[in-house]
């Protein structure tokens, strides 16, 4: 049986990766702070690190005793709203932390066993936000997902000939928690329908992605349209357009 370390899996993308796997007959390994009752049916085969990845050295000693993973989602984030400086140094700290230093140090960490063993798969999840031009508010979000983006697919060149794929997830807009607990939700429901995805739709494609060898995924045509407009346009104009539609996903406060 093959073990898959995904964090962050209390849910939209983790949970919903977490139970596609399980249908395939993988072990799961979870990180969170609160367990979920969607998980219940993943009870046979899930072990849940009760902890966040504030300290990546924490979950690798909690997996030393465990084996091998096969697989790692680097999925656990979120979003700081407002304005660089309506936040204290140490909310920023701790949010690259998370969005950072942790998608790197976890992946340094099973990295080596997988390319040991000829396979591997690393899937992290990036944002088109870090592919359109950037706009007031949320300052960290959009760079720490061009980060991402930027070192999966450096590495993907580097471990694809050992047998380990690396992707970076792109999605846009999806249905999840993650605007009410950035406390956007009421802002972003004013764009458009045809911009939104379901949680299972992203993580099928991520999956799919991954298991080709892509190393960028973005899901959904409008997301495509959206991210070859802001590269094909000239800057001034796309940049334009975005901030003109930013308040509806930006606290710029």
């Amino acid at each position: 049986m093959k073990t898959i370390l995904i964090t962050g899996c209390s849910s939209g993308y983790g949970l919903e990766t977490a139970l596609h796997f399980h249908r395939q007959g993988w072990s799961v390994i979870a990180t969170m702070r609160t367990p979920r009752e969607e998980l219940l049916p993943l009870s046979d085969s899930l072990r849940i690190i009760p902890r966040d990845v504030t300290d990546p050295r924490s979950i690798g000693a909690a997996l030393e005793a465990s084996g091998p993973v096969d697989a790692l989602v680097n999925n656990a984030g979120y979003g700081v709203p407002g304005r660089f400086l309506s936040s204290p140094w140490t909310t920023h700290a701790d949010f690259l932390q998370v969005m950072v230093t942790a998608v790197a140090e976890l992946t340094h960490h099973f990295l080596p066993a997988m390319e040991a063993r000829g396979y591997g798969r690393v899937l992290s999840i990036a944002s088109t936000a870090a592919l359109v031009p950037a706009s007031a508010g949320h300052t960290l979000y959009g760079a720490s997902k061009a980060f991402v983006i930027a070192f999966s697919e450096s590495l993907a060149l580097e471990s694809k000939p050992r047998g380990v794929h690396v992707t970076a997830l792109c999605p846009g807009m999806t249905y999840s928690e993650f605007h009410d607990v950035n406390g956007m939700r009421s802002r972003v429901s004013r764009l458009p329908k045809a911009m939104w995805l379901d949680a299972d739709t992203v993580a099928r494609l991520g999956l799919d992605a991954l298991e080709r060898g892509d190393l960028r995924c973005v899901t959904g045509g409008m997301n495509r349209l959206v991210v070859g407009m802001a590269k094909y346009l000239p800057d001034p104009l796309a940049r334009a357009l975005i901030e003109r539609r930013a308040k509806d996903f930006r606290n710029a406060d």
